[in-house]
């Protein structure tokens, strides 16, 4: 076979694939058919828990070279604002920049990492077997047949490898179109992000550069255009002055475009040696800048399993667990945008404008803040861990950062421990035995670190021992009080890897 996976689809999402399958020595290529990035940027948010997964591999540092990190996110464009800061994280925030660059660092890093990377190349054809996928592809050299034991189709809503694996994308087609440019104004609002809904409209405005402000809204007597009709600069023009009063001096457009609220989930995320991630599995209406954060997570789920199976360590079930972890995630992603749909642009009476200020009002409280927050920043998430070697409230749960001591008295970030993508073993109850079990089992894929918490953490001052996956979800924990700690332990530490 020329590669042991291919990834068709050279966005944000197949480049931290790739470079995922790349770290773990996997032979990984992309197929893109465009030849360079592209300078258009729809995604200009990450969001707390991507830059957490981020922060795993020690991306996280040139990102924030180039991004601005922001405090609060928004629901539907609410007047309350989503608070970030109170989320137990290292990455309490989310980082404004343009998704354009974010492709970049991921495509330098899977480079470097030794990732092949096909621009110019268009695939034509899927046709996979019982033991491999063949992959017809057409560019520079003309036509080729590659090989790979599996494909990947990060390739968007139009995928090619769900269509051809006859999957299903069942949903909602599009309702309603809304309104993108990218613009210079020769008088640029005072306040950093203007948002405004009246009975005229929806409308936001945030920086991109220096130079270029995005312009986002949804006419009223304009949402049922189709989404391929082209934009004009008088349309947005107009529909400023309509919505705001001010048109800002709106001029030289960048990039225009019209989307819609066409809602879909593909019915499985496998098919034999076909996968699925990003757009080639959901699509739904860009509320809350979710699509590519949502699309890096789920990547970075695939990838450790899919090198698992490909190095022969991946305990029965492992590629399976990708759809099963990652569909009901995806499942309420469309639900939660769905809502914001219906707040951001269904109808603009007067009912409506009320029922925005209620719940506006309803997220001055904490608590109702901090659960919207806590979605859009994907921190809720937790997998349900089955045939787990001891019962304990961290597992399945999200690793939040917590700083450790190790024995010669390095101090270290639990983050830091992750840049190999292997599980990692750590041990907080400084006990011989955790070693000695190790020694006797002849499995290598993770690293073992035995460290002391430098500040008391409440999740984990009773943790005896815990494992960790690459993505950075708790497979499991053991608390200092467990009668069976050693067997446990061994259970444990067997668990992941195949019998």
């Amino acid at each position: 076979m020329n590669y042991d996976v291919i990834i068709i689809g050279g966005g944000p999402v197949g480049m931290i694939l790739a470079g995922e399958l790349a770290l773990a020595e996997v032979k990984v290529c992309i197929l893109e058919k465009l030849e360079d990035t592209t300078p258009y940027s729809r995604a200009l948010s990450i969001h707390p828990r991507t830059l957490e997964i981020l922060d795993l591999r020690g991306i996280k540092t040139e990102l924030l070279k180039i991004g601005k990190p922001l405090p609060t996110g928004h629901f539907a464009g609410l007047e309350t604002r989503l608070d970030f800061t109170v989320i137990d994280s290292s990455s309490n925030y989310s980082l404004f920049i343009a998704q354009s660059e974010t492709e970049k660092v991921l495509e330098r890093r899977s480079r470097e990492l030794g990732a092949e990377i096909r621009r110019g190349t268009e695939v034509t054809s899927i046709s996979p077997n019982s033991e491999y996928v063949e992959v017809t592809v057409t560019g520079t050299e003309g036509e080729m047949t590659l090989t790979a034991a599996y494909v990947v189709g990060a390739d968007g809503a139009g995928s090619i490898v769900r269509k051809q694996a006859n999957i299903p994308f069942n949903g909602t087609d599009a309702t309603l179109t809304a309104v993108q440019g990218d613009v210079v104004f020769k008088r640029p609002p005072t306040s950093s992000v203007v948002s405004s809904f009246n009975e005229n409209g929806m409308i936001m405005i945030v920086p991109v550069t220096k130079e270029l402000h995005r312009v986002v809204f949804i006419d009223p007597d304009r949402k049922s255009i189709p989404k391929d009709t082209p934009v004009t600069l008088e349309e947005l023009r107009s529909g400023m002055l309509r919505i705001l009063g001010d048109d800002y001096g709106i001029s030289n457009p960048y990039w225009m475009t019209r989307f819609g609220n066409a809602t879909r989930q593909a019915d499985r995320y496998r098919e034999g040696r076909l996968f699925l991630v990003g757009d080639a599995a959901h699509i739904h209406f860009p509320a809350g800048g979710q699509g590519m954060n949502v699309g890096l997570q789920e990547a970075m789920n695939l990838g450790w399993k899919l090198a698992a199976q490909v190095k022969g360590w991946a305990p029965d079930g492992l590629l399976d667990s990708y759809h099963e972890e990652r569909f009901p995630v995806n499942s309420a992603l469309l639900r939660n945008t769905r809502v914001q749909t219906l707040l951001f642009g269904t109808d603009f009476s007067s009912t409506t404008i009320h029922l925005r200020r209620m719940i506006a009002d309803l997220l001055e409280y904490p608590e109702a803040n901090y659960h919207l927050a806590s979605q859009i920043a994907a921190v809720d998430v937790r997998y349900d861990v089955l045939n787990t070697v001891s019962a304990h409230p961290l597992n399945g749960r999200r690793l939040a950062e917590i700083k450790l001591r190790k024995g010669n008295g390095d101090l270290l970030s639990s983050y830091e421990l992750f840049r190999e993508g292997k599980y990692v073993l750590l041990s907080l109850g400084n006990d011989p035995i955790v070693e000695s079990i190790i020694r006797r089992l002849p499995i290598q894929h993770f690293t073992y670190v035995s460290a002391t918490l430098v500040e008391p953490a409440i999740d984990w001052n009773n943790v005896h021992t815990a494992m960790i996956r690459p993505d950075g979800y708790i497979a499991w924990a053991i608390s200092n009080q467990e009668s069976e700690l050693e067997q446990c332990i061994e259970e444990g530490i067997k668990s992941i890897s195949k019998k």
